[in-house]
């Protein structure tokens, strides 16, 4: 065995592998399927001593049974043990993703208020007190889910896409023509919604940290007024703090 783990986070758009070693983040693989030999490809590749696995999708549950049979396995779900507390109503409903970037926050920033927000299919606002209590948060759609809502239920606009190839999305405040209109105001109504949630939030609590994570944080992150701590893999790192935790309490 090596010092190896592997981190799966399977979301609604895209299948990710985070290998970690030695504490590190080595590399992010997208996966093109999760089949079994896709699976098999990374243990025999990687050989890791340890894999968890985040999924918020009706994943092919025989890559579980490969995964606890070559390594210290964790399927994240509301039975994990976890390095903070979950006092909601129904725990057992809280997303693996949602759960991650919650362990991301208390092992990073123990101690302290944090506000983790993702941006994916849907824009999570996750809340973390001094106390290392998970209290809840908010969910509201993602971009994409917004540009093909707009489509969707309009006899004629567009399905417009931002261009990650444009650094820092520099779409106008003032459409030009239907396609820059749409751009604004998805876009800018992205930005004016994130900055207005963490305003409320710093009407209640005196000090906290804003954490922003997602695949279009470095593009998006220059719209937002508020000082945020930006970094696209927070739930990759968020699953690894997991994982070691549950190492360390067993040992």
């Amino acid at each position: 065995m090596s010092n190896t783990t592997l981190c799966f986070d399977f979301g609604n758009t895209r299948l990710k592998c985070g290998v970690f070693v030695i504490d590190r983040l080595t590399e992010v693989l997208t996966l093109e399927n999760e089949n079994s030999e896709t699976i098999i490809g990374l243990l025999d590749k990687y050989k890791p001593e340890s894999t968890i696995l985040s999924s918020v999708i009706n994943h092919n549950t025989e890559i579980e049974k490969l995964l606890s049979g070559r390594s210290l396995f964790i399927k994240l779900d509301a039975t994990t043990p976890l390095p903070f507390t979950t006092p909601v109503t129904k725990p057992e409903t809280i997303g693996a993703d949602r759960l991650a970037l919650a362990a991301f926050a208390v092992h990073f920033n123990k101690n302290q208020n944090n506000l983790v927000i993702s941006l994916g299919s849907c824009i999570t606002y996750n809340f973390i007190n001094k106390y290392n209590n998970f209290i809840g948060g908010s969910i509201s759609p993602g971009m994409e889910m917004r540009f093909k809502s707009l489509n969707a239920f309009t006899a004629k606009l567009p399905l417009v896409k931002a261009d990650p190839m444009a650094i820092g999305w520099n779409f106008p405040l003032i459409g030009y023509d239907t396609n820059t209109n749409i751009l604004s105001g998805v876009l800018q109504g992205m930005a004016a919604e994130i900055d207005g949630i963490i305003n409320e939030y710093k009407e209640k609590f005196e000090n906290f940290n804003v954490l922003l994570t997602g695949g279009d944080t470095h593009n998006f992150a220059q719209h937002l007024k508020n000082k945020i701590f930006a970094d696209p893999y927070l739930i990759l790192k968020g699953l690894y703090a997991i994982s070691k935790y549950n190492h360390d309490i067993n040992n």
